[in-house]
């Protein structure tokens, strides 16, 4: 197996035990909560890791059938799996803290303070490139190998 689907494999199961260890966090949240809900990004957080968990199986059967070499398609997939556990960890973040039921809101808020504007601006861009960059970097690879 090569190192991009060793890391993308690894990453499923990392994202879904994160999955499974925030689903017990949503539990309890809506077995202790009088209006027995959890908190939005708790939901969230449970929801995408679990999502993310299956899409880096997808990686990794994209990183085997792709004709690139194993470092365009390492870094395909790391940059897609950087941006993945981002995004469940600004989740899990906004969760624990509490302070918001939109991150995308403005101004935006992280925990008692804020973050500038053009930051996350910036990140959601980024986000963005890299996930849908990484993968037809691997889509082209797949292609080429048809």
């Amino acid at each position: 197996m090569q190192a991009a689907e060793t890391l993308a494999i690894l990453s499923a199961g990392s994202f879904f035990l994160v999955g499974l260890l925030t689903g017990v966090w949503k539990y309890q949240q809506i077995h202790t909560r009088e209006s027995a809900e959890a908190h939005p990004y708790v939901s969230i957080a449970h929801r995408t890791a679990l999502l993310y968990a299956f899409a880096c199986l997808l990686l990794a059967k994209f990183a085997q059938l792709s004709v690139l070499s194993d470092t365009v398609n390492t870094i395909a997939v790391a940059v897609q799996v950087a941006f993945f556990a981002a995004a469940v960890l600004s989740y899990v973040l906004h969760g624990w803290l509490a302070d918001t039921d939109n991150q995308l809101q403005r101004p935006h808020q992280l925990g008692k303070g804020t973050l500038p504007g053009g930051l996350m601006v910036v990140f959601m861009w980024a986000l963005i490139a890299g996930e849908i960059g990484g993968f037809l970097v691997l889509f082209y690879g797949v292609i080429l190998g048809l």
